[in-house]
């Protein structure tokens, strides 16, 4: 099958788009990469979903307004992508669309929205889409998030002699933990680019949106006194499974956290770059990882991988590329492996790292202009090889 997984993260710098073939026989999903575009929002989109994001007001008519032009951006995207790949004869298109909030109250997830109408990418590419996909996870109790633990599983959980961990930088830092006669286990662990970057912005009045190649964290000191404090927020003593975003960590916090402490650009970078590095490296000794691979955009800052290194010592960390996914495209393929399992009725959520009650078929369908042919077998996945085709 013919499909295309699209996502915006939560640092919302670009949309991620991969295009695969997708087959499944025998509980084994084969996952062909074929492409993969990446494509920056223009600047005015880019400080329109800013100001929407919490920490600020917004109105119900630019809600309106940006669920139709980010629709429009992906739609182009996908576009231009089943164009290029399948001479515009995609079969799925599944999209997670632009998070601008997540609602987490009591300790639960209780609702969730995602900005991008799928019916622009429907008209674009004619293929059946796959949208809104968190929301019928959190309806069934869970979080509606990490769903990367479903690609988590299916790579790393294949009869685990030793506990796995895969870890996703991102706006937010998440994990799931696999091991030998354990349940998998996932969860948010905070915030990983999300404050570095609204640091950024704030300190720069938004000339600059992220520290690149963490350049300023490694000219700075770490406030120790400021980490300290940083590290006291309960939600890091939560336990698992658990959910958070930028309607938690962002701005308007660690504006509230700093205060009248006079600290230096690069310092508040470099105390930002230590309060990820520490909270993921506690998540990884609370449950005994072995094995560490990583993935998202702060993999691409020195400063945060050397820190973890140095901070887990024995722990051997790698990409997550050595199970045939690049980083940078993981999340897109992950949307595309539930584009495919949800046209074919086949559940894309893993309950124990979700807290769900069930294992729930992910999706609202926008039907595109053929219908999807039916698999002969609807064999529930327990594992996925990955073949990336771009390479000789």
């Amino acid at each position: 099958m013919k499909v295309i997984g699209m996502i915006s993260g939560t640092s919302f710098d670009a949309i991620e788009a991969v295009a695969l073939n997708i087959s499944l026989a025998d509980h084994l999903l084969t996952s062909e990469l074929l492409a993969h575009h990446s494509v920056e929002y223009s600047s005015d989109l880019h400080r329109r979903i800013d100001a929407v994001l919490p920490g600020h007001t917004t109105t119900i008519e630019e809600v309106c307004q940006l669920d139709t032009l980010i629709g429009q951006n992906f739609a182009e995207v996908a576009g231009e992508l089943a164009d290029e790949v399948f001479a515009g004869e995609a079969d799925v298109v599944c999209s997670h669309g632009q998070t601008v909030f997540h609602w987490v109250g009591g300790g639960h997830a209780l609702g969730t929205l995602q900005l991008g109408q799928g019916a622009w990418i429907a008209e674009r590419t004619g293929a059946t889409i796959v949208e809104d996909v968190r929301i019928r996870d959190i309806a069934a109790g869970g979080h509606g998030a990490p769903l990367a633990s479903l690609l988590d599983v299916l790579l790393l959980g294949v009869h685990p002699v030793v506990v796995r961990g895969s870890l996703n930088l991102g706006g937010i830092s998440n994990m799931t933990v696999v091991g030998p006669e354990m349940d998998p286990i996932a969860f948010d662990i905070g915030s990983a680019n999300a404050l570095m970057d609204a640091a950024v912005g704030w300190l720069t009045e938004g000339r600059e949106t992220f520290d690149r190649d963490g350049v300023r964290a490694a000219r700075g000191s770490v406030d120790r006194e400021l980490l300290e404090h940083l590290l006291e927020d309960p939600y890091y003593d939560t336990p698992a499974p658990k959910s958070t975003g930028k309607e938690y960590f962002h701005l308007a916090y660690l504006q509230e956290a700093v205060g009248t402490r006079a600290i230096a650009p690069d310092d508040l970078l470099a105390t930002l770059a230590a309060l990820t590095v520490e909270s993921v490296a506690r998540a990884v000794e609370e449950y005994d990882v072995t094995e560490l691979f990583v993935a998202g955009g702060g993999t691409r800052n020195p400063v945060l991988m050397n820190g973890l290194r140095e901070r887990l010592g024995d722990v051997p960390i790698a990409l997550i590329d050595e199970f045939g996914v690049p980083e940078e495209a993981k999340e897109a393929c992950l949307f595309a492996i539930i584009g495919f399992l949800s046209v074919h009725g086949l559940p894309s959520i893993v309950p124990s790292a979700t807290g769900a009650h069930r294992a729930s078929v992910l999706g609202a369908i926008v039907p595109g202009r053929q219908a999807i042919v039916a698999l002969p077998h609807k064999d529930t996945p327990n594992a996925i090889v990955f073949h990336d085709e771009r390479r000789p």
